[in-house]
């Protein structure tokens, strides 16, 4: 058993590891920028991987243009998060619920929108700045109309660009130091960002 897992894990890595290697390539494309703009906005509404992984592969690239890439990243996300909004509002029954159970957290709607209640604004904030999947609070956003569009809006800058500009910040001070630092962890790397995610998906589902 405990082979077995080894195994997943050496090959969940090596993939990851080959992603990594693909995402690269759009460091040195002229294409770059707008495409870590469009990964951000479908990564709000219904696209599983987070912007974060082309976003550091671009600041590992050109660490002083960091700030650049957290900036369109933050645009992105935050236009993205009107598209989820939208999904809940008039797609709901079809689209919307079906994103959510992709997550499997249909159960924790009546609880997601019971937090969107007491306090809407923190509830986004949170959701923008963790590992949590942001699509899903964008689109109950939509669902239950709680949350006013200037509510969505300025959480979702809050919480965005929290998160974007701290990883730029990382790479913009730090630079080259870090990248050789990746390289050489990256296996035990990828396994945190593994572990990252699925905590992610069990305080979604269990504590928020």
């Amino acid at each position: 058993m405990k082979s077995n897992s080894l195994n997943l894990f050496s090959l969940l890595s090596k993939k990851l590891y080959e992603l990594k290697s693909w995402v690269e390539s759009f460091a040195e494309k002229p294409y770059a920028t707008a495409a870590l703009f469009f990964f951000a906005f479908i990564e709000s509404s219904f696209f599983p991987i987070p912007p974060d992984a082309l976003l550091i592969v671009l600041a590992l690239s050109k660490p002083s243009r960091s700030f650049v890439y957290a900036f369109y990243c933050t645009l992105g996300s935050v236009l993205g998060a009107y598209l989820g909004y939208l999904i809940g509002y008039v797609f709901y029954d079809t689209i919307g619920i079906g994103i959510i159970k992709f997550y499997g957290v249909q159960n924790e709607i009546n609880y997601v929108l019971t937090k969107y209640q007491e306090n809407g604004f923190l509830a986004i904030i949170t959701a923008g700045f963790t590992p949590i999947p942001y699509k899903v609070f964008t689109i109950l956003a939509g669902f239950n109309l709680t949350i006013d569009l200037w509510t969505l809006t300025f959480a979702s800058i809050i919480g965005r660009a929290g998160r974007f500009l701290l990883v730029a910040g990382l790479f913009f001070w730090i630079g080259p130091k870090i990248k050789v630092y990746i390289e050489k962890y990256f296996d035990k790397l990828a396994l945190v960002f593994v572990a990252l995610l699925i905590f992610s998906f069990f305080v979604l589902k269990y504590l928020i």
